[in-house]
């Protein structure tokens, strides 16, 4: 099995952006805030935007489950108050979940969560339970910078996340962490600040001792880990000058890295340098990279190739990449697939 742990709902039918633009627009003129209800979206509607999309995208190139959360620039959890964001994500959760319930075998949801700058991250414990209990979802994904580029949140180390990571690991969650979409002119949205933001909270958690706190507490660095993997040398030795701990013993056992990485030398350099333990599959198609590279011929998002074509990976190695280790660090998704007698 090829499971795709970094999807997002990017194309979800043009009336969800709709009514969110009018949320938006109630901010200044309450009299045009529209009501959850106004939002009709149909079965059908949300099967033309996966069959011809995302499904038939898995299948031409060979991927079997995605595990599906909202589109991540969508998320914006600098627009409004706490009750905008809340109710933003309880609608596009729900999308996802019923996503996932019209195609168990291909999705499997991650929770976007009601953050908004300033506000108790202890708010977004009642959404992730509604999703794990309710939805089924087996991750979340978590957003180190609300305020969209300005960096107005305290490092992830901090003791106020700390309740997001109790319920992550009553819950057996994993994080992925992503930002959403920058207000900062200064950072492109997907070019910098997502990349910016992989890197950064990499270091966050390299000088601080979270997973002291937290042993079991799991984070995915999406993009392939930003700047990281080309930087380790540079990562192994701030830590040896922090008087922390090797890398593997310090961070590895907690952090993980995808393979959204859009080439073959970076796909290279990935495998080269992390443990093949600590590599997990994915696309992130439809995404930010949608165009073919004309050097290759293919999508950039087509990541199994460059999965398939690395000579750092052995058949053993590829199995971890693929499936095994998103079976260990996502228990609930484990635990789903077994129900299911895969």
């Amino acid at each position: 099995m090829i499971i795709d742990i970094h999807g997002h709902y990017t194309t979800a039918p043009k009336a969800l952006e709709e009514w969110r633009n009018r949320q938006i627009a109630g901010l200044k003129d309450p009299s045009q805030t529209p009501k959850v209800s106004e939002l009709k979206i149909s079965d059908d509607d949300l099967r033309e935007t996966i069959i011809t999309n995302q499904l038939a995208k898995m299948k031409e190139r060979g991927s079997d489950l995605t595990i599906f959360s909202p589109r991540a620039s969508f998320m914006a959890h600098h627009i409004g108050d706490f009750q905008t964001s809340s109710t933003w994500a309880a609608i596009c959760n729900e999308l996802c979940a019923r996503v996932a319930g019209l195609f168990p075998d291909n999705f499997i949801g991650a929770a976007m969560l009601p953050q908004s700058p300033g506000v108790d991250p202890k708010t977004c414990i009642p959404e992730i339970e509604k999703c794990v209990k309710d939805y089924g979802f087996v991750a979340i994904n978590l957003n180190p910078d609300p305020s969209g580029g300005h960096w107005t949140s305290p490092p992830l180390s901090d003791r106020s996340w700390y309740p997001i990571y109790e319920a992550m690991v009553e819950y057996e969650l994993p994080a992925m962490v992503h930002v959403s979409t920058s207000c900062n002119s200064c950072f492109h949205t997907t070019g910098a600040h997502y990349l910016n933001a992989d890197t950064t909270a990499f270091m966050q958690c390299l000088t601080s001792d979270l997973f002291k706190d937290f042993p079991t507490l799991k984070f995915i660095i999406p993009h392939g880990g930003g700047a990281v993997p080309y930087h380790w040398g540079r990562f192994r030795g701030l830590a040896q000058e922090l008087k922390k701990p090797l890398l593997r013993d310090h961070l590895l056992n907690n952090i993980f890295f995808d393979t959204c990485v859009y080439h073959q030398p970076g796909i290279d350099l990935l495998t080269k340098v992390i443990p093949v333990d600590n590599i997990l599959f994915a696309s992130e198609m439809i995404g930010a990279v949608r165009g073919i590279d004309p050097e290759t011929g293919h999508y950039y998002d087509d990541t199994k190739r460059y999965i398939e074509a690395t000579l750092n990976l052995s058949e053993e190695d590829r199995f971890k990449v693929y499936e095994g280790n998103a079976r260990r660090v996502y228990p609930r998704l484990d635990r789903a697939l077994k129900a299911k007698g895969l």
